[in-house]
């Protein structure tokens, strides 16, 4: 059985400088390991979802972070040291933490009936975490590999990897992918 590999907001809009959120040059540094992750896990026959952020311009998440990833922007798209993985249908739109909330996430993860699902992406106190949240709530088994995800805040990206492997039951792999 194959796995399902969620890409988590690996656009362009976070992890190219001068951005908004841009995550900081730290969080450029796991694009070689999720690259090398899609790879191994593309010649496995697994599935590959980005999920990716994806605004509108009066969005009420601006009153939390400023405006970023807004429709119709090229903060939106996946960067390019990824797009060989992409295609229209593997991307799902997101505007909220969650790949769950108002996506059509969990029907596609029905679909695929993943023997995991594996994460990556940023920002691990954020948007993964509270993916990984809600795919251990529809009882998925899920794999964080620590070298693939990142955060702007050091602090909180540890607090969550500890947060993803003590109280969601996550397996934190600690093994680089690259």
């Amino acid at each position: 059985m194959a796995n399902a590999v969620l890409v988590i907001d690996m656009v362009r809009g976070f992890l190219e400088p001068g951005h908004n959120l841009y995550c900081g040059d730290q969080s450029r540094d796991i694009i070689p390991h999720v690259a090398a992750l899609l790879e191994q896990e593309r010649q496995r026959g697994s599935q590959i979802l980005f999920i990716c952020d994806h605004h509108d311009p009066d969005d009420l998440e601006f009153q939390i972070f400023p405006p970023h990833c807004i429709k119709g922007t090229h903060e939106t798209e996946v960067i390019s040291e990824l797009r060989e993985y992409v295609k229209e249908e593997n991307i799902i739109r997101k505007n909220r933490y969650s790949g769950f909330f108002n996506t059509d996430l969990e029907d596609r993860l029905r679909e695929i009936d993943p023997e995991k699902v594996i994460i990556c992406g940023v920002c691990t106190d954020i948007c993964v975490m509270y993916t990984a949240s809600d795919a251990r709530n529809r009882d998925y088994l899920v794999e964080v590999p620590a070298s693939c995800v990142a955060s702007f805040d050091q602090q909180a990206h540890q607090g969550a990897l500890e947060h993803l492997r003590s109280i969601l039951g996550a397996k934190v792999v600690e093994e680089s992918a690259a």
